[in-house]
């Protein structure tokens, strides 16, 4: 019995070191235990660096919010984001051990949780980025710039006493005052719409500027571009001066919002002046006067 049993384990031995010519299978066997702990070590190898993808998504997600609030869109509550990157856990059974199951079914998991957060990812930053870019252009028509150097009053705007009338009128612009010829420049981008003289205003411009705004410059004793022409913010568009009902050399500066006179003074940034205009305008094709 002993000597059967040893001759066994030698012809098992020899049998292994030998390639397993007799097809017993224990060297095959010894393989595919190599093969699992290999197979575990690098699922759970792939698990973690999954979990590190889903937290630096889930760390670009709060930036992106961020990136919303700048933009002047809403944030992308948790809600959303679950409705998006959720989705019910399906398991599935591989054929293998219940761990290396486990393993893959954790990395199938995360890697379909990371595409949807991709997916959602993209279509946010894209509706960012197309938000940002219509921001611009919005941006560059609103009024908010001082057309020209001078003194003005923050109450000129309402009823008054019309210095050369001598009645009471509604004043529905700004007036700033300086010399006759004093540079004056358009506000925001936008197209001269009228370019000529009425009796109020002397010689006026007016522009549109779309969404809603137009500007009125009056009682101008030059003007330097013609209707129908587009105009850049910072742009040179006419020479300040005394024509119309003016008691005195000024510009007649009004904003209007859909229709409706508002204080011009409310647009206006203290920390530029019509002097900052030419760096503004560079590159802007440069109007010859006439």
């Amino acid at each position: 019995m002993l000597l059967g049993g040893l001759l066994f384990f030698g012809v098992a031995e020899w049998n292994l070191r030998s390639g397993d010519v007799l097809g017993i299978g224990l060297v095959h066997q010894s393989s595919l235990a190599s093969e699992n702990r290999a197979l575990r070590e690098q699922l759970s190898i792939l698990t973690k660096r999954l979990r590190a993808l889903d937290d630096r998504l889930a760390s670009l997600a709060d930036r992106s919010n961020e990136m919303r609030l700048m933009v002047d869109l809403p944030k992308l509550d948790e809600d959303v984001r679950k409705v998006g990157t959720g989705g019910a856990e399906e398991l599935i059974d591989f054929g293998v051990s219940s761990n290396v199951n486990q393993l893959l079914n954790s990395a199938r998991a995360l890697a379909e949780k990371a595409e949807r957060e991709i997916r959602l990812q993209s279509t946010n930053y894209a509706e960012v980025s197309s938000t940002y870019e219509k921001n611009k252009t919005r941006f560059a028509h609103f009024p908010a710039l001082k057309p020209m150097d001078g003194y003005y009053s923050h109450r000129g705007i309402g009823l008054r006493l019309h210095p050369v009338l001598g009645i009471f009128r509604n004043h529905e612009g700004l007036d700033i005052v300086n010399d006759v010829g004093t540079p004056v420049y358009a506000v925001a981008d936008g197209v001269i719409s009228f370019a000529g003289r009425e009796s109020g205003y002397g010689i006026y411009i007016q522009i549109d500027h779309g969404y809603s705004f137009k500007t009125i410059y009056g009682h101008l004793s030059r003007i330097l571009v013609k209707e129908g022409q587009a105009v850049k913010r910072g742009e040179l568009i006419a020479r300040s001066g005394n024509t119309g009902l003016s008691s005195g050399p000024h510009l007649h500066y009004e904003v209007r919002h859909n229709g409706v006179p508002t204080n011009p003074d409310q647009y206006f940034f203290d920390d530029l002046n019509p002097s900052d205009y030419r760096e503004l305008a560079q590159g802007s094709q440069s109007t010859s006067e006439r």
